[in-house]
C-alpha cells in the first residue's frame, strides 16, 4: 500500500487544487524509463516558468504574473478530469464505429496528459505576439508555416521524444501489455490542422481525440479561461465546468454535448469572448502591442540573431521573457551602436511610457453568412486606407496606427469536431446547427485607431462612425 505513494507527486495548484504526477517508484515496469516528473523537470518544461502566460497583459493587470508553466500543469489536470468523465462514451463510440484498436484507458489518459503538458512548449517571449512578428519569417523542415505549435511539435519529436517513449503509466495505472505512446502522436494532437494541407492517415481513435485540443471547448482553453480570469481579477468562477463535463460525451461523430448542456457551452463561449475583450484585447494591452511591434521590427535580429529556431533549438531554449527583458535593459552599455540607439525606447517600453493613445474604436460583429474577408475590416491595411480617405485634409498624413483584434466565437473547425445531441429526435448534428448558435455572432473584430497625440481624435471618431454606420450622403440636391 505504501508503494502507491512512491509512484506519485502531488503539486498544489491555485485553480485546481492538487495535481497528481507520476514519479519514480521501486516497482517499475521493465520498460519504464521515465515518469511525468522527469519530463516536467526537463529544461524545456522548466523554461516555461520564464514565459508569462499573458503576453503583454501583465503590464496592464498587476496580478497577472502567472507563467505558461502553471498553465500547462493545469491543462494536464484538465485532460485527466475530462478523460475520467468521457472515457466510457469514447470506447462505446469507437465500438459503434467498428474500431476496436484504441489503446487502454491508462495509455490514452497519459497521451492526453502529455499532449496537454507540452501543448505550449514552443512558445517564446510575448507568447502569441511572436507568431506574427517573428515565426512568420520561417518554415519547419516539412515546409509548414512556423508557429509556436509547429515549433512545439518539432521540439516534441526531437528533444522530448525519449522521455515520451519511456513512459509506461498514468496516475490511474500501468499501460496495457506492449503499449506505449509516441512523440508523433503527441505532436499530432497539439497541432491545429492546416487548411488545404493533406494530413497523414491516422487511426480513428487518435483523430477523435484531437477535438480535446482543437475545438469549441478544449482542455487548453478550459484551463486558461479559469486561470486567466482568476489571476486578473476578472472572476473566480467564470463558468460551470462540472456541468460542462457532465453533459459532454463521445458519439461516433465526435465530441457531443447533450441539449441540456448547450446553454453551459454558450456560457463558456461568452465568458471566453468577454475575457478576450476585457483582458487579451484590452485597449491598453493593444496599445502596448502596437509599441512592441515597432520595437520588434527594428530589433528582432538583435534579440534573436540565430535565424530559424528550428535550426537553433539550443539557443531558442534560452530565449524567454526573462532573457529578452534582461538583455534589452543592458543595451545602453553595449558596444553595438544599434543596441545603444534602441536602449532608450526599450527602457521606456519597460517603464510603460507608451507612445500610442487610443483615439477611436469600434467592435464589428459577423454572423451567419457574412464574409469577413470581403470587409474593409479584414486587415489593418484596408481599414487604414478606408478611414484615411474620410479624414479632413489636415489630418490625412497624421501619424496613426490601425489595429484589428479578432476573436472567433464559433470556429469553422467546430462543424466537424463538436456536435450536439437532440433527445427528442435522438439525432446528433454539428453544434453550429443548434438555434442558440445559429442566432449568435460567429466572430468579432475590435477595430482601433491609435495616435501619437490626441489632436486628431475628433476627426478620427467621426471618420470611424461614417465607416461603420454606412451612411452615404449625396454631394448635391437630386
Amino acid at each position: 500500500m505504501q508503494d502507491d505513494y512512491r509512484s506519485e507527486t502531488l503539486v498544489q495548484d491555485t485553480i485546481h487544487g492538487y495535481v497528481t504526477l507520476t514519479s519514480a517508484t521501486g516497482d517499475c515496469h521493465p520498460e519504464e524509463r521515465y515518469f511525468e516528473r522527469d519530463l516536467i523537470d526537463s529544461a524545456w518544461l522548466q523554461r516555461l516558468r520564464q514565459i508569462r502566460q499573458l503576453q503583454t497583459a501583465w503590464l496592464v493587470y498587476p496580478t497577472a504574473e502567472h507563467s505558461r508553466f502553471q498553465h500547462v500543469l493545469g491543462t494536464m489536470w484538465t485532460a485527466s478530469r475530462a478523460w475520467a468523465q468521457w472515457r466510457t462514451s469514447f470506447y462505446r463510440a469507437m465500438s459503434e464505429a467498428g474500431q476496436t484498436d484504441a489503446p487502454s484507458s491508462a495509455c490514452v489518459e497519459e497521451l492526453l496528459r502529455i499532449a496537454a503538458l507540452l501543448h505550449d512548449v514552443g512558445h517564446g517571449p510575448f507568447g502569441h505576439f511572436l507568431d506574427e512578428h517573428f515565426f512568420s519569417r520561417y518554415e519547419t523542415s516539412q515546409h509548414e508555416r512556423l508557429t509556436h505549435e509547429t515549433l512545439g511539435a518539432h521540439i516534441i519529436r526531437t528533444e522530448l521524444a525519449p522521455y515520451i517513449s519511456g513512459l509506461r503509466r498514468s496516475p490511474s495505472g500501468l499501460f496495457g501489455p506492449g503499449e506505449s505512446i509516441s512523440a508523433d502522436e503527441v505532436a499530432y494532437l497539439i497541432t491545429r490542422p492546416q487548411v488545404g494541407r493533406q494530413e497523414a492517415d491516422r487511426p480513428l481513435w487518435l483523430k477523435t481525440l484531437r477535438c480535446l485540443f482543437c475545438g469549441l471547448y478544449t482542455v487548453d482553453n478550459i484551463d486558461f479561461v479559469m486561470r486567466d480570469a482568476y489571476m486578473t481579477g476578472f472572476g473566480s468562477n467564470p463558468f460551470d465546468l462540472d456541468r460542462l463535463l457532465h453533459y459532454t460525451f463521445f458519439t461516433p461523430q465526435g465530441l457531443t454535448v447533450h441539449a441540456k448542456g448547450v446553454a453551459t457551452v454558450m456560457r463558456f463561449i461568452q465568458i471566453r469572448a468577454d475575457l478576450f475583450r476585457a483582458v487579451y484585447y484590452h485597449r491598453a494591452t493593444r496599445a502596448i502591442d502596437v509599441e512592441l511591434a515597432d520595437l520588434f521590427k527594428d530589433s528582432v535580429d538583435l534579440l534573436y540573431p540565430y535565424g530559424n529556431p528550428v535550426e537553433s533549438l539550443q539557443e531558442y531554449l534560452r530565449f524567454t521573457d526573462f532573457s529578452l527583458l534582461s538583455d534589452v535593459r543592458n543595451w545602453d552599455r553595449s558596444d553595438d551602436p544599434r543596441k545603444r540607439a534602441l536602449a532608450t525606447p526599450w527602457r521606456e517600453f519597460l517603464e510603460r511610457k507608451i507612445k500610442w493613445k487610443l483615439l477611436a474604436e469600434k467592435t464589428i460583429f459577423f454572423a451567419g453568412e457574412q464574409s469577413e474577408e470581403s470587409s474593409i475590416f479584414s486587415s489593418p491595411r484596408l481599414f487604414e486606407a478606408a478611414l484615411r480617405e474620410k479624414l479632413p485634409t489636415q489630418f490625412q498624413e497624421t501619424e496613426l496606427r490601425f489595429d484589428i483584434a479578432r476573436h472567433s466565437l464559433l470556429p469553422e473547425t467546430t462543424q466537424t469536431r463538436n456536435f450536439w445531441y437532440d433527445p427528442e429526435t435522438e439525432q446528433v448534428a454539428p453544434i453550429g446547427s443548434h438555434k442558440s448558435f445559429a442566432q449568435s455572432a460567429k466572430s468579432f473584430r475590435i477595430c482601433r485607431v491609435f495616435g501619437a497625440s490626441s489632436e486628431a481624435r475628433e476627426a478620427v471618431v467621426k471618420a470611424l462612425l461614417r465607416l461603420t454606420q454606412g451612411v452615404v450622403d449625396e454631394t448635391t440636391n437630386l
